[in-house]
């Protein structure tokens, strides 16, 4: 019999619930050993789910049935957890982004990869059936060669939002709107389209919200395979309204919204994969179901026990973490980015 694969948890910020949820589904295979965090939310966290509270970080990396870490604090406290449990031979699946800055991101990728452990990331967008399917069927080249891809994030949070210490600061999130809250959809589109070659853009800070980092982006894109695309994100748009990808290939034009794939194809016929459910494009963030979440834990403790990189992994951030530092250069410089300029 296969024996429980141990989990520590730190951190259990506005994050933590889905994963909590997704934990407690996948009992007793995936068995959480404890739960750490520099304040109270963690005793709060342990107590609903009944996890085990640890008395330290120091603790749960020296405990030998942990196997791995799911790291869900903010940011800025990446860093130290990754270094103590890396080093301590456990694996690592990290909430999105892995580092507060594009350097911090490359640091945390550096010390997993040198410790020989296996990171994944928390793009949870992956595992909806209308992704799967999309992926799936541009893999198989069903849908033809792809010439124009756009991912639309017109989100909404109101300034109650941004009033918590740190939020949308670069001291604390790294960002704004592009490695909070579209990080995602960027993720998701990358993984469908392959790599940006180059990138133009525009990001700024509106006046609906009293924030230091942008509200607003949006640029303009050419594909390392040759196709154009776009990109549009911002929390500004009140009410907010679900993000989408739209794919246009030379056989069919895919669109993802809601969880729902649709797949329009040019001689007429339509079809459609998956269930509309929410995505927290709305004043409420945490507005989704968790079993993308269950799912993704599930995938990347199978590729842990197997020492495989994890879909998504680390490899898999750090492309998407490029491709936001690339447009905030671009908003900044007012000039194209190539992807790969230093």
């Amino acid at each position: 019999m296969t024996q429980p694969f141990g989990i520590a948890v730190i951190g259990a910020g506005m994050a933590a619930t889905p994963h909590a949820r997704a934990l407690a589904d996948l009992a007793p295979d995936i068995s959480v050993r404890g739960v750490w965090t520099r304040g109270d939310s963690g005793a709060a966290m342990a107590a609903e789910y009944g996890f085990p509270l640890a008395d330290s970080a120091e603790a749960l990396a020296a405990d030998p049935t942990v196997d791995a870490l799911l790291l869900l604090t903010p940011p800025d406290a990446r860093l130290n957890p990754v270094r103590l449990f890396a080093g301590a031979g456990k694996h690592v699946l990290c909430e999105k982004p892995i580092g507060r800055t594009l350097a911090e991101a490359e640091e945390v990728a550096a010390l997993c990869a040198d410790a020989g452990v296996q990171l994944g990331v928390v793009f949870q967008h992956r595992y909806r059936a209308g992704s799967i399917a999309l992926r799936q069927r541009l893999e198989a080249g069903d849908l033809g060669a792809l010439q124009m891809a756009r991912a639309d994030i017109p989100w909404w949070r109101d300034q109650s939002y941004y009033d918590a210490p740190g939020r949308g600061t670069m001291a604390r999130d790294g960002g704004g709107v592009l490695i909070s809250q579209a990080i995602h959809t960027l993720d998701l589109m990358l993984s469908l389209t392959g790599p940006v070659a180059t990138v133009q853009a525009l990001a700024a800070t509106t006046g609906l919200h009293d924030m230091e980092c942008e509200d607003f982006a949006t640029a303009g894109m050419r594909f390392a395979n040759g196709a154009v695309g776009s990109v549009f994100a911002t929390t500004a748009a009140w009410p907010g309204s679900a993000e989408s990808i739209r794919l246009d290939c030379s056989k069919c034009v895919a669109t993802l919204q809601s969880g729902t794939l649709r797949l329009d194809w040019r001689d007429g016929r339509t079809e459609t994969v998956g269930e509309e459910t929410g995505t927290g494009g709305g004043a409420d963030p945490m507005a989704f179901p968790h079993d993308w979440h269950r799912d993704l834990i599930a995938g990347f403790v199978k590729a842990a026990r197997a020492r495989r990189a994890p879909d998504p992994s680390g490899t898999d951030a750090l492309t998407a973490q490029r491709l936001i530092d690339a447009i905030l250069r671009s908003s900044e410089t007012g000039r194209a980015i190539h992807l790969g300029d230093t």
